[in-house]
């Protein structure tokens, strides 16, 4: 694995404020759940609070299953940005594009694009979690309500 691999990876291609709600709530959720136990603990709270008690269950294992299946077969690490980052990563901008594919019926494109970042005997499956993980998140960003997010003049570049 080369640096290089890291740079593509963990490119900026956006901000996190600039998503909506339930974007910027998947990304944090993915980076929380990739930074350990503290992290997943907030993500289960999250759809322990907000979801149904017999469905917050089923939709958190189906979470942390696509986590791991991404985890697993991704055919090289998958890069992130600490989990405070404004900074869309590729890696996290690939991710977003699956799950917002996927939740929105173009299960098709997204299992293509999850061939690109998995092996293709686990795209199809990938697409599947992500619509559902996408729909979950949905719901759970409209239970928490909108969250503020930084007024930034539209002229104003910031890298991180």
């Amino acid at each position: 694995m080369t640096p290089e691999h890291y740079k593509r990876g963990g490119a900026m291609m956006g901000h996190l404020s600039t998503l909506e709600d339930w974007e910027a709530l998947l990304i944090r959720d993915l980076r929380l759940w990739c930074h350990g136990p503290e992290g997943q603990a907030e993500v289960w709270n999250g759809y322990a609070v907000n979801l149904p008690q017999g469905k917050a269950v089923a939709e958190m294992r189906v979470f942390e299953d696509l986590i791991n299946t991404l985890s697993t077969f991704a055919r090289r690490p998958l890069v992130r940005h600490e989990v405070q980052c404004d900074c869309l990563g590729a890696d996290e901008a690939v991710f977003l594009h699956i799950v917002k594919a996927a939740c929105t019926g173009e299960l098709d494109d997204a299992a293509m694009v999850a061939a690109l970042v998995v092996i293709p005997a686990h795209a199809v499956r990938v697409a599947l979690m992500a619509a559902q993980v996408g729909t979950s998140i949905q719901i759970i960003s409209a239970n928490q309500g909108a969250q503020p997010k930084p007024d930034m003049p539209h002229n104003v570049v910031r890298l991180h």
